[in-house]
């Protein structure tokens, strides 16, 4: 009786675990990645133009043709790109530490894009006109600007523009780079004239057409802000229902914030985010234009005056590259952006996801291979687990003490249950035993394995990361396919999201379903024709069902599977029971003929004659 009740517990535990996993793979299935940096479609430009308020659109510039205006060169560590002198545009941005794929000639991933090319998306900035200044006096986003300083923007020489207005403003513009991915955009109008003039700095951030995100519940692509310490996101295909905005023909948000925030558009890997300087108020909006389908972000910060003979600026940031947690986390103490670590989609389960990473990469610094890393980051976490796993197993073991007894009452109350269940319990009560503690290792393993698929799946520094031989990305699929007899043959394996790649079994999740099936020989197969069934097929259900997970996760599985299985074995073993795995391995390969009559017989009642 207690080997079933043990059953129980387990196929309870992991039925759960696989309802949830069915649901959630019906309801957001697998697609294939996509690097949405670089595949997207096409529109034109018509990027609106903020009011010095914040609240409401002054202008829209006109679909224009493609103006060949002058560049600069961006050449920085971590990035190559351009800056147009149209608007004095950031619009030309290449990742030069990533690659599209693994393929030693695949290009680098495009994050910015001029207008006129697949997929523009850019970041510009300027004065909004106020008291005192007509519209047509301020630089607009089409503005040909002049070269004040320098020639080509690196994190030593940064570079300025100039426009003068022929009415008495001069407006400057230094743009500056460090050695990743932080932009300081220091903005500046000298008045020469004879009258005070008021003006709103702002920036802004376009991206022309939906982007071709993969549309997966577990990774936020889309609008992320913060404004105050209250973070927000919203997805691209949810723009379209913020509210409606009137003057710009479309829809917006927008937060007043008045310390410290942040605004941009988030892809799984990378990022674009205006950041004002800490410490100063702004009001930052989004926006969808579905006439032109462009996604906007923008920030204006409050109106200044300039006074004659005088001079005013504005400093702010721009964040446009790879999400990665080092380099997050150094901006957050310096210059002080605070909360730009929540850029990173952690989920729901950031108590888990955060401390989980922090330990991962600290391994990864550690042993320098992320596969080990991940294998290392398992055994911490079952050591951690230990003091429930260890009452789990004990009882477990005690359950095994208590056969005989369990045994007798049987043989003494028969087919009584009431009498069977009431001698049960009092069993468990004197001999302080809890049945239901042998499901809780497994309980406790589904949170971290959601937690530790979400580090998985969205942080970058899992990336193509490779381990050992064919796994050479830790972040997507085994590559190695069962179809192919794992290459022997010519052919190329399914492409993932395609119907074949589901049955596309790689290497290690065929060794993840024999580290389960191993695992369940630790005790012997129940004698429930139901249990027997569902056991037998368990492993095999999960190794197709994981299958098409990232190889980290799957590699989380194995070696969780087997430090449980010596756990187990060594608890149980110290405790008097010696699991006969061998054994349970050899009766569930031996077919037994009289097994079904067996069956057929315990059903009838004792002393009955036919």
């Amino acid at each position: 009786m207690n080997d079933q009740q043990q059953n129980k517990n387990l196929i309870l535990a992991t039925g759960l675990s696989l309802v949830v996993m069915l649901v959630w793979f019906w309801l957001f299935p697998i697609e294939p990645p996509v690097d949405t940096a670089t595949d997207q479609t096409t529109a034109t430009d018509g990027v609106t133009t903020p009011a010095a308020e914040g609240d409401a659109i002054a202008a829209t510039a006109a679909a224009e043709p493609v103006i060949d205006a002058p560049r600069i060169t961006i050449e920085t560590p971590e990035l190559l790109g351009s800056i147009s002198l149209q608007g004095g545009r950031v619009d030309d941005l290449e990742l030069i530490g990533y690659q599209r794929d693994l393929d030693t000639a695949a290009e680098k991933v495009r994050l910015l894009s001029p207008v006129g090319s697949d997929a523009p998306y850019y970041a510009l900035y300027g004065w909004t006109a106020a008291t005192g200044v007509a519209a047509d006096a301020v630089p607009g986003p089409n503005t040909i600007w002049a070269i004040e300083t320098g020639t080509t923007l690196t994190p030593t020489t940064p570079v300025t523009l100039i426009w003068d207005n022929g009415a008495g403003l001069i407006f400057r513009r230094l743009i500056a780079v460090d050695d990743h991915f932080l932009f300081t955009i220091t903005q500046s109008v000298e008045n020469t004239g004879a009258a005070d003039a008021s003006l709103a700095p702002y920036g802004i951030v376009a991206r022309h057409g939906h982007p071709d995100v993969q549309k997966f519940f577990i990774a936020h692509e889309g609008l992320v802000q913060m404004s105050d310490g209250v973070r927000s996101s919203v997805a691209y295909a949810d723009m379209e229902d913020l509210d409606a905005d009137a003057a710009a023909g479309g829809t917006s948000q927008t937060q007043t914030v008045t310390e410290n925030g942040w605004i941009g558009w988030a892809d799984k890997y990378w990022m674009t985010t205006l950041v004002p300087a800490p410490g100063t108020p702004f009001t930052s909006t989004a926006r969808y234009l579905p006439n032109t389908e462009i996604y906007q972000v923008e920030t204006v910060a409050p109106v200044q005056t300039v006074a004659a003979g005088a001079t005013i600026t504005s400093e702010s940031y721009l964040y446009a590259g790879a999400k990665e947690w080092e380099t997050i986390r150094a901006y957050e103490q310096s210059p002080g952006i605070q909360d730009l670590i929540e850029t990173i989609d952690w989920g729901w389960f950031f108590y888990f996801t955060k401390p989980i990473f922090w330990l991962l990469h600290q391994l990864h610094l550690l042993i320098g291979n992320m596969g080990w890393a991940i294998m290392a980051l398992t055994l911490t976490l079952k050591i951690l687990v230990l003091p429930l796993a260890y009452k789990s197993y004990v009882s477990m073991a005690k359950m095994k003490e208590l056969q005989p007894e369990m045994e007798a009452l049987k043989a003494r109350v028969g087919d009584d249950r009431q009498a069977q269940q009431k001698g049960m319990m009092e069993l468990y009560k004197v001999n302080k035993v809890n049945p239901a503690a042998g499901c809780l290792p497994i309980l406790i393993q589904i949170p971290i394995f959601f937690s530790l698929y979400k580090v998985i799946f969205n942080t970058i520094e899992l990336r193509h990361q490779p381990w050992i031989g064919w796994i050479r990305d830790l972040s997507a699929p085994d590559p190695s396919s069962i179809l192919n007899l794992f290459g022997l043959f010519p052919w190329a394996t399914p492409a993932q999201g395609s119907v074949f790649f589901l049955i596309s079994l790689g290497v290690m999740p065929i060794i993840l379903g024999i580290s389960m099936w191993l695992q369940q020989k630790l005790n012997p197969a129940p004698t429930d024709a139901t249990q027997k069934m569902i056991f037998a097929w368990m492993p095999w259900i999960f190794m197709f069902m994981l299958g098409s997970f990232a190889s980290g996760l799957v590699l989380y599985w194995i070696t969780n599977n087997m430090i449980t299985f010596i756990q187990q074995y060594t608890i149980m073993r110290s405790h008097g029971h010696k699991p006969d795995v061998f054994g349970n391995i050899l009766a569930t390969l031996r077919r037994k003929p009289a097994d079904a009559a067996s069956a057929n017989s315990n059903t009838k009642p004792k002393g009955r004659k036919e």
